[in-house]
Formats: structure tokens, C-alpha cells, sequence
């Protein structure tokens, strides 16, 4: 893996584990999602006309990843409301790729490698460590619970796990920028009737805007430079950046075991990737 890539995956992890942050850190999760959303269309706008290339036959698959993001974005928004990042993000973003696996063995007959088997015990361990962490007591006192926050990061890992199988096959037919632009359009559309509220345009959803699909440009750069397995294997560090960034910017309360399991996970995709 050149330096280049290794770069570009590593900018990609601070990037996607920075706008988590930022959104789980805004005062109205679902009005900043909105925001995203609209801030996004501009973005993508542009850089989607100049690259084009969408075929009639991305179109069905337009329609199922677009309803699974706006799922996914309404899922991030309730979860990051009241919820802990430091649980949901590792759990959602190490979920995904078990998910993704078990269907490909399940519907598709695929072949579990071991070093796959291994990735997903790893993944199982770092859920465990990272979900199970706050459940003692303190002086009696029973601490609240972070179970809420793992159903949440589950959800978000099987929902992250569809719209991967999805887009996967859509990149055949359509440029992944063009395409991408078309997904998150009736998202921003609809998001705000959904969840609600109206869309927050301020600064910062702006930064998280360009961070979150600025991530996603950063990876389509690395994926010109290095095989798929080791960009994606380190774009996976954002679980343990994301994880201190929730301590020291969000001030949760990100306990040792709950970093070592924020490691396995990491460990569990790599394992998944090279497999």
C-alpha cells in the first residue's frame, strides 16, 4: 500500500469519525441531519454533472439505496439523540461487514475464509466489550445502561450492511460521485417531513457536510491507488478515533475497556478485508 493511499484512507477515518462528532455533538441531531443533507446536494452537485454517467438501468438502485439512507440518516439522528458515540459507531460501523458476510454465505453460497470466521469472533468480542462496559454498579447504584444505545448501533450496522450490497452493484451502471448525488437528492427532500424539523444551515452543519462526503471522495481517491482490502481495513480506524474523539471532545466517559473494544473491532475488519 503506497504512501498516497495509506494517506488518503487514514484522512478518510478522521474525516468520517470527525462528522460523527460533529452531528453527535450538535443541540438538535435531526435539524443538523437536514442540514447535512441539503449542504451535501450543493456539494455533490457540481463534481456529479462534471462526471455524469448514470445508466437507466442504476435506477432501481438508485430508488433502494436512497430509501435506505434516508433510514440510516433518521437511525444516526435518534441514536446520536441522547446516546453515547463511543457505543453506537463501533458497534454499528464493526456490525456491518458481519452482516454483509453472513448474506454472502447464506443467500449467495459464498465461502467463509478463516481469517473471515476469525474477523467476525473479533467483531462479536469488540460489540461485547464496547456494549457491556456500563453495565455494573457504582455504590450500589445501578449506572444507566448503554443496551438503547447498542440496539441503535445494530440497526445502523444492518441498515450500513444493505445499502453496501446495493450500491455495490449499482457502481456497474453509474458513476459512484453522479450516483451518489442522485441517493442523497430525495434524502434531503424528504428527511425534513420525516424527522420533523427544518434543516439547521448553519456552520457547522456546513463542516459536517463536507467532512462526511469529503470522506467519502478521500476513498474513492485511495481505491485508484491500493487494492480494496487494505483501504478499507484502515479506513476502519475511525472506530477507535471516533471513540477518543468521543472523550475528549463530547466528553463521554470512554473507559479502557471500552477502547479495547473499539480495537477488536478495527482487528475483526481487518481480518474481514484481507480474508
Amino acid at each position: 500500500m503506497s504512501g498516497g493511499a495509506l494517506a488518503l484512507a487514514l484522512g478518510a477515518a478522521f474525516l468520517h469519525a470527525g462528522w460523527n462528532v460533529l452531528l453527535a455533538g450538535s443541540r438538535d441531531t435531526a435539524a443538523a441531519t437536514a442540514g447535512v443533507l441539503v449542504y451535501g446536494v450543493g456539494l455533490l452537485a457540481v463534481p456529479a454533472l462534471l462526471t455524469g454517467g448514470v445508466s437507466s438501468e442504476a435506477i432501481p438502485f438508485i430508488a433502494a439505496s436512497a430509501a435506505l439512507e434516508l433510514v440510516y440518516f433518521v437511525l444516526l439522528a435518534r441514536a446520536y439523540a441522547g446516546g453515547e458515540l463511543s457505543v453506537i459507531y463501533p458497534i454499528a460501523r464493526g456490525s456491518a461487514p458481519v452482516v454483509v458476510l453472513v448474506f454472502g454465505a447464506i443467500a449467495l453460497n459464498e465461502d467463509v475464509s478463516a481469517g473471515a470466521a476469525v474477523g467476525v469472533l473479533a467483531i462479536a468480542t469488540g460489540v461485547l466489550l464496547v456494549g457491556l462496559v456500563d453495565l455494573r454498579t457504582r455504590a450500589g447504584t445501578q449506572i444507566d445502561s448503554p443496551l438503547r444505545d447498542v440496539w441503535f448501533g445494530l440497526a445502523i450496522g444492518a441498515v450500513i450492511a444493505s445499502y453496501t450490497l446495493v450500491d455495490s452493484e449499482a457502481v456497474e451502471h453509474a458513476d459512484p460521485i453522479a450516483y451518489l448525488a442522485l441517493v442523497i437528492a430525495p434524502c434531503a427532500l424528504v428527511y425534513p417531513f420525516v424527522a420533523k424539523t427544518r434543516p439547521d444551515l448553519g456552520v457547522r452543519s456546513a463542516l459536517t457536510a463536507a467532512a462526511t462526503f469529503g470522506a467519502f471522495l478521500m476513498v474513492l481517491a485511495a481505491f485508484r491507488l491500493a487494492p480494496a482490502a487494505p483501504v478499507a481495513a484502515v479506513r476502519e480506524s475511525s472506530v477507535v478515533i471516533a471513540t477518543l474523539l468521543a472523550a475528549a471532545v463530547l466528553h463521554e466517559a470512554v473507559s479502557a475497556r471500552r477502547i479495547a473494544g473499539a480495537l477488536c473491532v478495527v482487528a475483526g475488519v481487518a481480518a474481514i478485508a484481507y480474508s
